[in-house]
C-alpha cells in the first residue's frame, strides 16, 4: 500500500485533519445541545465509577502507590482512590489511567474499537482541576475530544485483531482532551494531536486476550504521552499533518476512510453512540452472556451439572475470544469460554464471575472445557456484528438454544438511567458516599452542578461523610 506524496487518500486526509481541528476548537466554546451534554455527563460518570472500581485492585494500589512516590510539583490533582493524596497532573491522570479499565466496566464507542472515554477522561479530568475549569467547560471538552478521538478510530479502522485500541488511539484522546482545556487553536491543537499520533504504541491484541496486566497500563501511559505531546506543542515540537495516516495506514496498515474524519460534523455527535456495560467483560462477549441468562432463566427441572456441551456461535470479534485456562482475571474478560460457564454457573455476568477465585472454581472450569466456539454464520453490520447463540447440550440429547443478536446497552437498545445509576452507586458509593448523588446531578444538569468549578465538584466527590 502507498503512503506517498502521490496518495490521494493521503492528501484527503491531511485536508480533513485540518477541517476537524478547526471544528473542535470553535465548538469548545459553544453551548452542547442537552441531549449531547447529558450523554457527555453519563460518560463522565460511568467512567469515573470505572476508576473507582478499579482503584481498589491490588495491583492498581500498587501501581498508584509508585506514581505517588516519584509526583512531583504541586498537589493540583485527585486521584480517585480511598484515601489518595492530591498530586501533579501528570501523576494524577496515570494513576486514573491505571484504574479505568481494568474492570472491564468502563463504556466504549459501538461504531469502531475504541473507548474514547478512557482514552480522554484521565487526562482531562487532571487538567481540568489544575486549569479550574466548570463542569459545564469540562463535559464540553469531553464531548468534543471524545468527537475527535472517535473520528481517528472511525477513519483508520484495524482490517483485524492485532492491535489493540488501547494502544493505538490513547494518545490521540489525551491530547485532544488536553488541548481543549488549554484553549489551543486549531493549529496548535493539530501539532499536539499528530504529535501524540506518532507516538501511539502497537500493543497486540492479544495481550489482552492472553491476559497480560500491561493491557490495563496503555490508557495511564497514553494519558502521560498526549499531555506531554500538548506541552511540546506550545514549545514548537509537533507532528506532521500526514503524521496520523502515515502511522495508521502505512505503519498499522488499518483501512482508510478520510471521509470519516468530518462527515456530519457538529450534526452528529459520537458520545451519542456510545454503549454501557452491566457485565464486567469485554462487550465482544456480551451477546453471550445474555443469551446465556435467557438459557438460566428457562432452566426449569434440568440441572447444570447436565451439560455435556456448550455451543457458541459467535461474531468475528468473539471468535477471538478463545481462552479455555485464563491465567488472570484479565484473561477471563476475554475469554468466551470463562464466560459463559461462570454465567452458567452463577447466574451472573457481573464483577463476581470474573474474580481470581472462579478461575480456580472446579464447577466453572469443567463448564470451560466444554464450550466450542464456532461462528455465527448470520452476523450483520453494526450493531447486529456482535451477535451469540448458545446452545446447551444435555447428557440425555436434549438441547435448549437461545440467540443475541444485539447486546443492550448501545444507543439503539440502551440501558435505563435509573440502571445506569445504580452501577455507578455500585462502582462508587462504598467508597466515596458523595459520589453516586453528586454525579447524578451533573446528569441531570442541575444549574448549580455545572457551573461549580470541577477542582470543587472533585473535592466535593472525595470527601468523607454524608452525600452533600
Amino acid at each position: 500500500m502507498t503512503t506517498g506524496k502521490e496518495d490521494p487518500a493521503r492528501a484527503q486526509a491531511a485536508g480533513n485533519v485540518r477541517e476537524l481541528m478547526r471544528w473542535a476548537a470553535a465548538a469548545r466554546g459553544r453551548p452542547l445541545p442537552d441531549a449531547v451534554r447529558r450523554r457527555a455527563a453519563t460518560i463522565l460518570s460511568d467512567d469515573i465509577g470505572a476508576i473507582v472500581a478499579g482503584s481498589i485492585e491490588p495491583q492498581v494500589a500498587r501501581a498508584r502507590q509508585g506514581f505517588m512516590n516519584t509526583a512531583t510539583g504541586a498537589a493540583e490533582a485527585t486521584v480517585l482512590a480511598k484515601g489518595a493524596a492530591r498530586v501533579d497532573r501528570y501523576s494524577a491522570a496515570c494513576a486514573n489511567g491505571m484504574a479505568i479499565t481494568w474492570c472491564e466496566l468502563d463504556e466504549g464507542f459501538r461504531n469502531a474499537s475504541c473507548h474514547a472515554g478512557a482514552y480522554t477522561i484521565p487526562a482531562l479530568l487532571a487538567e481540568a482541576e489544575a486549569r479550574g475549569l466548570t463542569v459545564d467547560e469540562l463535559l464540553r471538552a469531553l464531548a468534543v475530544a471524545y468527537e475527535v478521538t472517535t473520528r481517528f478510530a472511525l477513519a483508520y479502522p484495524f482490517p483485524a485483531f492485532y492491535v489493540h485500541p488501547h494502544a493505538a488511539f490513547a494518545t490521540i484522546g489525551a491530547a485532544a482532551a488536553v488541548s481543549l482545556v488549554r484553549g489551543h487553536d486549531a493549529k496548535m491543537m493539530q501539532d499536539a494531536i499528530t504529535g501524540a499520533a506518532s507516538m501511539t504504541f502497537a500493543g497486540p491484541f492479544d495481550t489482552a486476550v492472553e491476559g497480560s496486566l500491561v493491557r490495563n497500563g496503555w490508557t495511564a501511559a497514553g494519558a502521560w504521552v498526549g499531555m506531554r505531546a500538548a506541552d511540546w506543542a506550545e514549545a514548537g515540537i509537533a507532528g506532521g499533518i500526514d503524521t496520523p495516516y502515515d502511522v495508521f495506514v502505512g505503519n498499522f496498515r488499518t483501512h482508510a476512510f478520510p471521509e470519516a474524519l468530518v462527515d456530519g460534523l457538529g450534526t452528529e455527535w459520537s458520545v451519542s453512540n456510545g454503549y454501557h456495560k452491566m457485565f464486567a467483560c469485554c462487550n465482544y462477549a456480551h451477546a453471550a452472556v445474555e443469551a446465556t441468562l435467557d438459557l438460566r432463566s428457562r432452566l426449569q427441572k434440568r440441572k447444570v451439572s447436565d451439560i455435556e456441551e456448550i455451543v457458541v456461535e459467535a461474531g468475528p470479534g468473539g471468535m477471538a475470544l478463545t481462552t479455555v485456562e485464563p491465567e488472570t482475571v484479565l484473561a477471563a474478560k476475554f475469554s468466551i469460554p470463562h464466560a459463559v460457564a461462570a454465567t452458567t454457573h452463577l447466574g451472573t455476568g457481573g464483577a463476581s464471575a470474573f474474580t481470581f477465585n472462579t478461575l480456580g472454581d472446579a464447577t466453572i472450569a469443567g463448564l470451560r472445557r466444554r464450550v466450542r466456539l464456532a461462528a455465527y454464520a448470520d452476523a450483520g453490520p453494526p450493531p447486529r456484528d456482535r451477535p451469540a447463540r448458545v446452545v446447551w447440550k444435555f447428557r440425555d440429547g436434549e438441547e435448549m438454544s437461545a440467540v443475541c443478536e444485539n447486546p443492550r446497552g448501545g444507543a439503539d437498545q440502551p440501558f435505563d438511567e435509573l440502571t445506569l445509576l445504580s452501577k455507578l452507586s455500585e462502582n462508587t458509593g462504598a467508597v466515596f458516599s458523595n459520589a453516586p448523588k453528586m454525579l447524578a446531578g451533573i446528569i441531570a444538569g442541575e444549574p448549580a452542578a455545572l457551573s461549580q468549578g470541577w477542582r470543587e465538584a472533585m473535592a466535593a466527590l472525595v470527601r468523607e461523610g454524608k452525600s452533600a
